[in-house]
């Protein structure tokens, strides 16, 4: 598992979801929820996604953005038109003058907004959560980034349409994986694009020798590996393989390996009831006491203390 299956494994598990918003100008709403990942389609008419630190970006039918939380920002028919609703943590919707809102704007089966036959309609799924292995790909996005439709085409979106209104037996499983293909396609589109900075070890995954590497460390994290082992599978020597690892990826691949162990036990202490040892053995460390210590080095924290840690809140809006 890598970081782009990272960054959808662990949310989806924990409430990722996706709605239809349709509305009639004037219409704005402003999203404080702290989301670490909204993706929008513009399925039909235009639309506005201002950034609080950013210049207005304009949607089209068939484009796409992606915003990267926490930063809150405003979806409207116009940069200049006042919200009507604000999205805060926690599922909770208001009026912006405090009132609660919840409620007041559904318009069926996952479907929100002010109409149902409003000329502006989007997609919108939401990833509530973020994990330190997703967090690893998350550090790599702009606050906001936009496909236009001339460069992105989605052949999940009528279908998208179709299924995100019907309310049948394991609806929420099917739209969880229709919502991963969907940001999985956005991401893949974005990182080929040259104004994209894609991460080294995103970049490194086409070279023959390192991607199988990085390949090997992520699909089997417990292996004892050292750099000999690695490179003996990959086909070359272990000077050639550190200096071309360390050049693609930016860091060598023992440093890697164990940023990347340490990552998923983080996630396993926040996402499982797993004993310490258990965690331990699973991401390749050899007793719970060295991964308490790696991980305190690390995280400045024990462990125990970032497993007691409270959950951030959920995020975001169920319809």
């Amino acid at each position: 598992m890598d970081a782009l299956a990272g960054l959808l494994d662990g949310p989806r598990a924990r409430g990722a979801f996706m709605i239809r918003a349709c509305f009639e100008p004037p219409w704005s709403v402003r999203v404080e929820d702290r989301a670490p990942l909204t993706v929008m389609v513009m399925v039909r008419g235009e639309a506005w996604v201002t950034p609080d630190a950013g210049e207005p970006v304009r949607l089209r039918a068939g484009d796409l953005a992606i915003a990267r939380g926490p930063d809150p920002y405003t979806c409207a028919d116009d940069p200049g038109t006042p919200p009507q609703a604000l999205i805060l943590p926690g599922a909770e919707c208001r009026y912006p003058d405090g009132r609660p809102l919840n409620g007041a704007m559904d318009l069926g089966v996952r479907t929100w907004g002010d109409r149902p036959d409003g000329s502006a309609v989007l997609l919108i799924g939401t990833y509530p959560w973020e994990g330190e292995v997703g967090g690893r790909l998350l550090n790599c996005l702009p606050p906001l980034l936009t496909l236009t439709a001339d460069v992105w085409e989605c052949p999940l979106t009528p279908y998208l349409m179709t299924e995100i209104a019907r309310d049948a037996p394991g609806q929420e499983v099917v739209l969880d994986r229709l919502l991963d293909l969907l940001v999985i396609a956005a991401l893949r589109t974005w990182f080929a694009r040259p104004e994209a900075e894609a991460p080294g070890w995103y970049r490194a995954q086409a070279d023959p020798v390192v991607g199988r590497a990085l390949r090997l460390l992520q699909d089997d994290p417990a292996h004892p590996w050292t750099v000999a082992s690695l490179a003996a599978k990959t086909g070359v020597s272990r000077a050639a393989l550190s200096r071309r690892f360390t050049e693609l990826v930016g860091e060598a691949p023992m440093t890697y390996l164990t940023g990347w162990r340490l990552a998923l036990a983080a996630d396993a202490l926040r996402d499982t009831d797993d004993t310490l040892e258990a965690i331990a053995r699973r991401v390749g460390y050899g007793s719970p006491f060295a991964l308490s210590g790696a991980f305190k080095r690390v995280y400045g924290v024990s462990p125990q203390e970032h497993r007691r840690r409270p959950a951030p809140a959920r995020v975001g809006t169920r319809v």
